[in-house]
């Protein structure tokens, strides 16, 4: 059975990519929306657990619409899931992304403006005004002009990008600075560094790159899974994930981590990102 999370059929409505797959009530090649809110809940079902979170900009294909409920698919990583439609805009170009933990939106080009809102890492904008040291937005806010990257313009060090978000709150599905987990510290560094990642810790594991063989020693920037958990390593023994133990996005020694996570899973695998 095809994987629910990146399939897209709301149960009714299916992709056309999907005919002759699938039962499906009906066909659609979905409409091409952006997010307009901040962020928002991927739920499982219109008004279900979430998943996963959405940010900012983020483009997405709408199959299906259920009450207040859109059935989305999103261009990124191709996770599907119901989400809040009033929160969906017009699928406008975007031209920069937030390359910083998070940003204010400013009612004005002024540090001592009113702020009207926040933006979190990754986060991306349509910017069609230059005042000083602020871009200014497609909705007429104003954002400081150092924490935008013109789309293209990557970081170089995922793990560098993690550790901005040390002590962000642990959130399960969380995808932003309010709060991450596991597999959404991991995509939001990737990301930002221009690689595609999937969004949940198994896909992640399936797609980013071979298994070390065991004893591989660990370098920066790997990757160690776990049944259900990811962390990057930091340092040749320590490492940083979002985690339930600290509540929050942490460094732990290396060593610890393993045996203490041992007690519940195994550690699955040891893997370079490519």
């Amino acid at each position: 059975m095809s994987d629910p999370r990146l399939t897209p059929f709301s149960g009714r409505m299916a992709h056309v990519s999907l005919q002759g797959q699938i039962a499906a009530q009906g066909f659609t090649e979905g409409t091409w929306q952006r997010l307009r809110a901040p962020l928002a809940d991927l739920l499982r079902s219109p008004d279900g657990p979430r998943d996963r979170q959405l940010l900012h900009g983020a483009r997405l294909c709408v199959i299906d619409q259920q009450g207040q409920y859109a059935y989305v698919q999103a261009q990124t990583d191709g996770y599907c899931g119901w989400l809040l439609a009033e929160g969906l805009g017009p699928d406008t170009m975007v031209t920069h992304r937030v390359n910083t933990r998070a940003t204010h939106l400013y009612t004005a080009p002024d540090l001592k403006s009113r702020e009207a809102g926040s933006l979190s890492l990754n986060a991306q904008v349509a910017i069609t005004a230059s005042e000083g040291r602020f871009l200014g937005t497609a909705d007429g806010l104003w954002i400081p002009e150092q924490h935008l990257s013109s789309l293209g313009h990557f970081a170089p060090d995922p793990v560098a990008v993690a550790e901005t978000l040390l002590g962000t709150p642990y959130l399960w599905g969380g995808n932003s600075s309010s709060g991450v987990d596991c597999s959404g510290l991991v995509q939001l560094a990737l990301q930002a560094c221009g690689k595609v990642c999937p969004g949940d810790s198994d896909l992640q594991e399936a797609a980013l790159g071979p298994h070390l063989p065991y004893g591989t020693a660990p370098e920066r920037g790997d990757l160690l899974f776990w049944r259900g958990h990811v962390a990057w390593v930091s340092a040749a023994d320590r490492v940083l994930h979002a985690n339930a133990h600290t509540m929050s996005v942490a460094h732990e020694p290396l060593e610890g981590a393993i045996a203490r996570i041992a007690a519940e899973t195994p550690l699955t695998a040891h893997i370079r990102p490519e």
